[in-house]
This record gives C-alpha cells, structure tokens and sequence, in this order.
C-alpha cells in the first residue's frame, strides 16, 4: 500500500519555536513530503494552535516525537523525577490530540543515553516498573484518541529496551488503542538479526515508522534492503506513514545523543530530497 511519506523537522532544526517551526514545514510542505514529525522538547515553546492552522493550511499530517532529555525517566529514578516525566508525556499527548496527530512516538523509558548493566531479575523488576509508570499516560492517550508509540533503541542509547523481541515482553501488558511500537530503521539495523524478520514480530502493535540510511543519511543510497522492508510493512498491514528522522548537528543534544559528529549529506535539504525522491519512486514502482 502507499504510504505518506514525512520528515522531522530535526533533519533541519534544534529545538522549535514559531519561528522556526513555520519555516520548517513550509520548507517541508514545499519538498513534496506529506507528513511532518513535530518534536516537543520542551511544552510551550511553540504555539500549538498556530502549528495547527499552519499545518491545516500546508496539507501536512503532523506527528508527536517526544525527546528524552536529560532527567526525563520513567524507570529507576526517584518519584519526583518519574512524576516530572509523566506529565511531560501527558503534555506531549494533549499537544498532539490538539494538533490533530495520531501517533506521539520515542523512547518513552528513560533518558536518551542512560545505560546500565542488569540481571535478568533486575531487568524484570524494572519492565514492571515501566508499565507501572506508563499505564496512567497510556490511560490518558487512549482516553483522547492518541496512541504512544514506544520506540526500541540500539544498545549505545539505552541499556533497556534494544529490541523488538524486548519491546514486547516488556510492554506486553499496554499493548491497545493507547500504546505501540515505534520501530526505526537505524536501530532495527543494528540490533536486529533480520530487519523484516523484526517488523513482522511487531505485527499489529507496530504503529509508527521512522526511515533512514544506516549511517543516519538518505534513504536508498545505503545497504538496507528497502524493497524488503516495504514487504514487510504490506505483509503486518501497517498503512502509517514512513517518516524520515535523521539530525541537524546544530542541535547540541541531539545530536550529542545521536553521535551526529560528520555530515551526512551535502546539506539537510539534499539528505531529505533524496530520500524523498528515493521512496516516491520505489512507491511508485510497487504501488503505481
């Protein structure tokens, strides 16, 4: 099935603010994408109604991405601290139920970067704490027609959740109406043994995509087998759209968090044109 085709806006800029955001995604809109990952850093610095009517205006589906900054943990962390987290999601959610979004995606577990080793007793205890602590905003998601959708990283983000095998077990209890998964082709390609092998695993609690390159770059120029990952997404049913999530350098966490140290295209508009142009027509040629 053909599926819309967006970006984040992070391709290009650090943290949003009304300014930036309108350049952002007439920027995007002007590209030929369809859909657009907003990033919500931190609740106020952008004007949801704004975003709103702006977005309306462009044709733009917008999507919710959450960021796990520093402090921001919803597992083994002091009450406080995993308070403080449970709000910042709940924002994210009313953000999006205000902006129209679907979907508010990331690693909704704890903070971007945050490792430890763990037994596998401690690692159960800490998925129960997990669910403890997301089925209040899941709760909430649900409530306002909003879906959580949780994203597994590769083992030098998080010590936690890696894979989708994991993803699963850990979150078994939340799957629904309120909670998915959020599955990236960077991570999936790090840590899967077989990228559409993992998709398939995730089946109908797969409910957003990120794409990119395996270096973090374009789509289509890289070594995953895209044509296989499209089986993959067709064979679950999966009609979201295919995101593109890569990272200006400018953004000083982020890109910290992502180890963005080079490059990865020639300027953030040919790494999203190309990507772009990469999926319309490979879309195009299974799809007509």
């Amino acid at each position: 099935m053909k599926r819309k085709l967006g970006v984040n806006t992070w391709v290009w800029a650090a943290e949003l603010d009304d300014d930036s955001l309108e350049t952002a995604v007439r920027r995007v809109a002007g590209m030929g994408f369809t859909a657009v990952e907003l990033p919500v850093e931190n609740p106020g610095a952008w004007s949801v109604p704004r975003a709103r009517d702006l977005l309306g205006e462009l044709g733009l589906e917008p999507f919710v991405v959450g960021a796990m900054s520093a402090g921001r943990n919803l597992v083994e962390a002091s009450d406080p601290e995993i308070s403080a987290t449970q709000t910042y999601l709940t924002e994210c959610v009313d953000i999006a139920a205000a902006l129209g979004a679907r979907i508010v995606a990331g690693p909704f577990y704890a903070a971007t970067g945050r490792c430890w080793r763990m037994t596998e007793v401690e690692r159960r205890a800490t998925y129960a704490q997990l669910v403890d602590s997301l089925t209040p905003v899941t709760r909430h998601a649900e409530s306002v027609g909003v879906r959580l959708a949780i994203e597994p990283l590769n083992r030098y983000e998080t010590s936690l959740m890696n894979t989708v095998e994991q993803a699963l077990d850990a979150l078994a209890p939340l799957f629904g109406p309120g909670l998915g998964l959020a599955l990236d082709s960077y991570h999936l390609n790090i840590e899967e043994k077989s990228i559409t092998d993992a998709i398939v695993l995730g089946g109908e609690h797969v409910a957003h995509v990120q794409v990119c390159g395996n270096d973090r770059g374009a789509v289509g120029d890289d070594h995953i087998d895209w044509p296989g990952f499209l089986d993959a997404l067709d064979g679950i049913g999966y009609s979201g759209p295919l995101n593109l999530e890569s990272f200006t350098a400018e953004n000083e966490t982020i890109a910290v968090a992502a180890s963005i140290w080079r490059p990865l295209a020639a300027s953030p508009d040919d790494l999203a044109r190309r990507s772009l142009e990469y999926l319309t027509r490979l879309q195009a040629e299974r799809y007509g």
